[in-house]
């Protein structure tokens, strides 16, 4: 339960960066931040493989890249459930996974290794 707590508080502090980073996506407070990460994370458990399996004849096609898509996707459905949490624009959302992505690679690369010590 305490890895979930922290899981949940830090891609809600990585999704206010991502905010930060990205024009045209905003986070209105943490608040915000931490129910969209947990509806992302539920989104991402239940709809994107779904979508993955709909999906998976382009996706061979475009070797993997259409992932991208699919993940922009979810994070945009995100954004239209989470009140105070809006996408402007696909563009916006497309960037915003790579980032989040790439923050959340270095963020897990820190906190495991803090666990390991």
């Amino acid at each position: 339960m305490k890895d979930l707590i922290v899981h949940l508080t830090v891609s809600a502090l990585l999704l206010l960066l991502v905010g930060h980073f990205v024009a045209g996506i905003t986070i209105d407070d943490f608040g915000h931040a931490l129910l969209a990460a947990l509806v992302l994370g539920l989104l991402n458990a239940v709809v994107r493989p779904l979508l993955i399996l709909l999906t998976l004849p382009i996706t061979i096609v475009t070797l993997g890249l259409f992932l991208f898509v699919v993940n922009a996707l979810v994070f945009t459905l995100a954004a239209e459930l989470v009140p105070g949490f809006r996408v402007a624009s696909f563009n916006a959302a497309l960037a915003g996974t790579v980032l989040l992505t790439l923050f959340n690679l270095v963020a897990n690369r820190l906190l495991n290794r803090d666990r390991r010590r």
